[in-house]
């Protein structure tokens, strides 16, 4: 049991390392080769930020775990939401541009809907069955997003960061090493999570939704803690309003492809806390202090979502 606890623990290092050298690789590697920032920002940098979930959803996919695929994807945007924006909104108040109000974060609401009705009775191909076809309709909305991100950035509306470029060796080692990495700690993380849940006789969708979920979305809580210390108001945000879209519109349909994902009606209610949780960002915004996530509303996510945690157990 202790072993398995370290080995997670490790996993869960390997699995952040793995990711930050994908990226930082694989962005050189397109530096040398002259593709845009626009390209770099689109592909490599979005990936990167989903490649934890991505791996694990996989792996667990594969062995047809599907409350392992299920609790990360939800349990990584419930996280997002309410403990990353939380803590970013408390250390410093988050000022929102109105056309994240207006349009990032009602695709991101738009998004989990569709979901819910292809994974349930009311509009599904193979009802409380994520199928391989319903996978393609989500990734066909995730390319709509790419191209609506492409149009934004052509209007000059979103800035992406440049990146330096290393030696041709340094970069290959990156990139080797950071898919290694990935895949090893996705690996550990799925069998000693099961192990785990199997043996505190816990539900592998308690362990999906919490140390999973918080463990790959420990980049995105560094991301925007950085970002809010730094007073950068549109990566706090943006980096958990991007992320959610991301693991809803492609780490889904990617696990999906792998393998169909049974959805079990108990998810339902997590999925609601996702859609009230992003509701009441929406409303605070427009009822408090306008385009502002302020401290008290930061306050009220974070108690909230550790009410919900302590449900789970």
């Amino acid at each position: 049991m202790i072993t398995s606890i370290i080995l997670l623990a490790v996993g869960i290092g390997v699995l952040i390392f793995g990711a930050n050298g994908l990226v930082n690789g694989s962005s050189s590697l397109a530096k040398r080769n002259r593709v845009s920032d626009l390209a770099i920002g689109l592909t490599v940098v979005a990936f990167g930020t989903s490649a934890p979930e991505l791996v694990v959803n996989v792996i667990a996919s594969q062995g047809g775990h599907s409350e392992i695929v299920l609790g990360n994807i939800f349990g990584s945007n419930n996280f997002n939401l309410f403990i990353i924006l939380g803590i970013s909104a408390i250390i410093l108040p988050i000022a929102v541009q109105s056309s994240t109000i207006k349009k990032e974060i009602p695709i991101s609401i738009l998004s989990v809907v569709v979901f819910l009705f292809l994974a349930t009775e009311f509009f599904s191909f193979d009802a409380n069955v994520i199928s391989r076809l319903d996978g393609i309709i989500l990734l066909i909305g995730f390319f709509l997003f790419l191209f609506y991100v492409f149009r934004s950035l052509k209007r000059g509306e979103v800035q992406v960061e440049s990146y330096a470029s290393s030696s041709l060796a340094r970069t290959w080692l990156m990139i080797v090493f950071g898919l290694g990495g990935l895949i090893l700690g996705g690996k550990l993380i799925v069998d000693n999570s099961i192990f785990i849940a199997t043996e505190l006789g816990l539900s592998q969708k308690v362990i999906g939704l919490t140390i999973i979920a918080a463990g790959t979305s420990l980049p995105e809580l560094i991301t925007s803690i950085v970002a809010a210390l730094k007073k950068n108001s549109d990566i706090a945000i943006g980096n958990v309003i991007g992320s959610n879209i991301f693991n809803v519109l492609l780490i889904v349909p990617m696990s999906s492809f792998v393998h169909p994902i049974s959805y079990q009606s108990k998810f339902t209610t997590d999925v609601l806390i996702l859609l009230g949780g992003t509701l009441f960002l929406l409303l605070a915004m427009r009822l408090g202090k306008r385009n502002l996530v302020d401290r008290w509303e930061g306050a009220v996510l974070l108690i909230f979502y550790g009410a919900y945690t302590i449900s789970l157990f």
